[in-house]
């Protein structure tokens, strides 16, 4: 509070000390402390000081000014080179990370290394900052991962370092999390799902890895392909990457093979993928394997016996909702259908297979492909009225065929005229809406099949994550290495965040809400050990708060309530 001169007179003399007066909260009231002793008064003046006692009232006028400036100062805080925002959305991500236990793993793949970092903490650490603010790894080092909860003492090359162990080692480090998850969070491999795309890299030149090939967002970048194999709850069971410029359906086999092999999956996998997967090849491999397969497949392309099975009304059944109306309907049939397989020598076999077609129409989708086909109609009608080059026709080029004629429109071999294909329309047209699905499940219910095809759209949902969420695209890096390492890290913040949402959720919110939370969960330093929250309220904060009993919801935190939110179990 404030400091003052003391002075206790005794048989010896007057003795002076600085006294500090301050509250104390036990009693309720103000009490005094010795601050500084001095000493007897005629000693002090056979030491040379004239006036001991205006001396050291000189010392407390200073003592209390200096006490004044503190006080100022800290009403008038200054901002430091350190900002006070701290992201602690990611605590949900770091509470699974944690009671996986897979620290220990690491930790003994590193011991051979002689790094003189943590692996495990440079890894959770860029999980966490991928969750809460994707960006470059030199941001992500200098901007992001300051700003999480915990210390982290790695270097930016020893990031670098770290990324590339990590990419050189990916698949043990998905078999250690899958071994771990097995123990407390165990997959469901009675199906899969399994898809593939692929990721552009803002360079020019090619390598080995990365390859210019069908980009999805049709750039002509390098490119590297990712296979994404999920469990029947759509948790990601493993990942492989392949060079841009290969087809995606041998990748299929091979990621099957190697995950079944390397996570010691017995029984029956039933693979569903779309129709990008489907080939006689991997049909065969497949039931080589002892599994099953659900495949769509598309329904112009079927012969004409098949196709008019499809349009026929008979067998259908319809699926309506609680309101009565129309979802879609559905028919099925088993027969034996052949199938053309390139042998190991080359030469082409055909072998028949027995198989369950589910064929289904939708008049949502039927709705929308209509207008997509009198699109394209319309378009292909203006290019043909303004006699456009059969270049610029494009995706609508099949509406229509491109002759040889004269003048008159008669087929010659001279100019080259357009006619509207009548025939491909109404091919079109009367397919609207309807989907196939084959499957080697011959016993299954047909409206399980299509439930299982439907639940693809959460793979097709783990990649948009990646590329949107957690903006894995476009990449930088140019080793192979570190860029494996990149996606790794993506995976594995896919991995947590499915675990959060499907295991400790029970699938009650969207993964959007998820990322707005990891994003949007933030505090701010105020003192050594207080905290204010500045996330916006949400009702997804409100129930999260009452599932955990933390306090998500406070204004001001402590750095103990701070603490048990990183510890937490779910």
């Amino acid at each position: 509070m404030a400091y003052f001169l003391k002075k206790t007179n005794n048989k010896k003399g007057t003795y002076l000390q600085i006294y500090e007066s301050f509250y104390e909260p036990e009693r309720g009231h103000t009490a005094h402390r010795s601050f500084k002793a001095i000493g007897y008064v005629h000693e002090l003046i056979e030491a040379g000081i004239e006036d001991p006692i205006a001396h050291y009232k000189e010392e407390v006028i200073k003592l209390n000014q200096i006490r004044k400036e503190e006080k100022n100062t800290k009403k008038t805080k200054q901002i430091s080179d350190e900002t006070p925002e701290k992201l602690l959305g990611y605590f949900p991500l770091k509470n699974i990370n944690d009671k996986l236990n897979v620290k220990n793993y690491i930790d003994l793949m590193q011991s051979v290394t002689g790094y003189r970092f943590n692996v495990f903490e440079m890894m959770s650490a860029l999980i966490y900052a991928r969750a809460v603010f994707p960006c470059s790894k030199s941001k992500t080092f200098e901007e992001v991962v300051p700003k999480l909860m915990e210390n982290c003492s790695f270097s930016l090359n020893q990031l670098y370092s770290g990324l590339e162990y990590i990419g050189l080692e990916y698949e043990k480090i998905i078999e250690i999390y899958n071994h771990q998850l097995q123990q407390l969070y165990p997959f469901d491999t009675s199906h899969s799902y399994f898809d593939c795309t692929n990721f552009y890299f803002e360079i020019d030149k090619e390598d080995d890895f990365k390859r210019k090939g069908p980009s999805k967002e049709n750039r002509h970048d390098p490119i590297v392909g990712m296979g994404l194999l999920l469990d029947a709850n759509q948790i990601p069971v493993g990942m492989k990457l392949y060079p841009g410029n290969e087809s995606e359906k041998p990748v299929i086999r091979n990621i099957i093979d190697d995950l079944k092999k390397r996570h010691n999956i017995s029984g029956k996998t039933i693979q569903v993928a779309d129709k990008g997967l489907n080939c006689a090849e991997n049909i065969f491999h497949a039931l080589k394997a002892g599994d099953g397969y659900i495949f769509s497949k598309s329904v112009k392309q079927l012969p004409e016996t098949e196709r008019t099975w499809v349009l026929l009304d008979n067998d259908y059944k319809e699926v309506k909702n609680k309101d009565g109306q129309l979802l879609y309907k559905i028919k099925e049939c088993v027969d034996d259908f052949a199938y053309d397989i390139k042998m190991e020598n080359g030469r082409k076999k055909t072998v028949l297979f027995r198989e369950k077609r589910v064929v289904t129409y939708n008049p949502k989708l039927a709705e929308k492909q209509l207008f997509e086909i009198d699109r394209l109609i319309e378009k292909a009608r203006e290019l043909k009225s303004s006699q456009a080059k059969k270049s610029e026709y494009g995706e609508c080029s099949k509406y229509v065929t491109f002759v040889s004629g004269n003048k008159d429109g008669e087929e010659t071999d001279g100019k080259i005229i357009v006619r509207m294909n009548n025939k491909a329309i109404e091919k079109s047209r009367s397919l609207a809406g309807y989907n196939l699905l084959v499957t080697s499940e011959t016993k299954m219910n047909a409206n399980d099949i299509y439930e299982a095809y439907h639940n693809l759209w959460r793979i097709e949902e783990s990649f948009r994550i990646m590329k949107s969420q957690l903006d894995a695209r476009p990449v930088y890096l140019q080793k192979k290495e570190t860029i494996t390492g990149h996606f790794l890290i993506c995976y594995l913040t896919v991995l947590l965040t499915r675990i959060f949402q499907f295991k400790v959720l029970g699938n009650k919110y969207c993964s959007e809400e998820l990322f707005n939370f990891f994003k949007g969960f933030k505090v701010a330093k105020i003192s050594d050990k207080k905290y204010i929250n500045m996330s916006k309220l949400s009702n997804f904060i409100i129930e999260l708060t009452e599932k955990t009993n933390l306090p998500l919801t406070s204004y001001f935190l402590s750095d103990g309530e701070i603490k048990k939110m990183l510890s937490h179990r779910f």
